[in-house]
């Protein structure tokens, strides 16, 4: 995997998104970031793979006792059933491997909770077999600031690539003039960029104000 130059960046055609167990159990205990971030984080990185047809793959473990997928996430692919493990290592399970695979795309894009344990462990394996793995850490965390922290470095080391998910909406969108994806991500950013989303609503309440007057 190239770390530098053009094609270090992520390409939505060569990307594919596995959102990993974002359920209550795992919120339970996680303490490396306040909660309502990640719900927001992960949920504003899914709406942005579907701007950009990024195949998306939802997974959930032991689900009867560990809880749902939040709603929020579920309620962006409503028909799509998360698949539901026993292997704490999602890349053990061999129904969200051959997704992967017959998708042929290469740029593995993962967030996941807890980092140390669930997005660790399919990082380094998918790492081991060729993949180039991103890892979103603001849409992942773990049970301590140290032990996110830790696996963070640890994937690193392997030569995964941490990213945020607004860094990864720059990287898939590249450019502004892309009109039909940067129109689609207006609503994605208001809704979870944070300050950039009020930002950019006022931008366009004021674009509005100026058309409606003639200005």
């Amino acid at each position: 995997m190239p770390k530098t130059g053009l094609e270090a960046l992520l390409r939505p055609e060569d990307s594919i998104l596995v959102l990993i167990d974002h359920q209550p159990y795992q919120f339970a205990n996680l303490n490396s970031h306040e909660p309502t971030l990640i719900v927001n984080n992960v949920i504003g990185l899914a709406k942005t793979a579907k701007v950009f047809d990024v195949p998306t793959i939802l997974t959930t473990v032991i689900e009867e006792r560990g809880g749902y997928l939040i709603k929020g996430l579920q309620d962006v692919f409503p028909d799509q059933k998360p698949i539901d493990r026993t292997f704490i290592n999602t890349w053990q399970d061999e129904r969200v491997v051959d997704i992967v695979r017959k998708s042929g795309r290469k740029q593995l894009v993962l967030a996941a909770l807890w980092t140390e344990i669930c997005l660790a462990m399919p990082a380094l394996q998918a790492l081991g077999e060729g993949y180039d793995v991103f890892i979103v850490t603001d849409a992942s965390g773990g049970v301590s600031a140290e032990a996110h922290d830790m696996a963070v470095r640890r994937m690193v080391a392997a030569g995964a690539t941490p990213i945020t998910w607004l860094a990864a909406m720059g990287e898939w969108q590249r450019d502004w003039a892309r009109e039909d994806t940067a129109a689609a991500l207006g609503p994605v950013l208001i809704d979870h960029g944070g300050a950039s989303g009020v930002a950019l609503a006022w931008e366009l309440q004021l674009l509005a104000g100026r058309a409606g007057s003639g200005a």
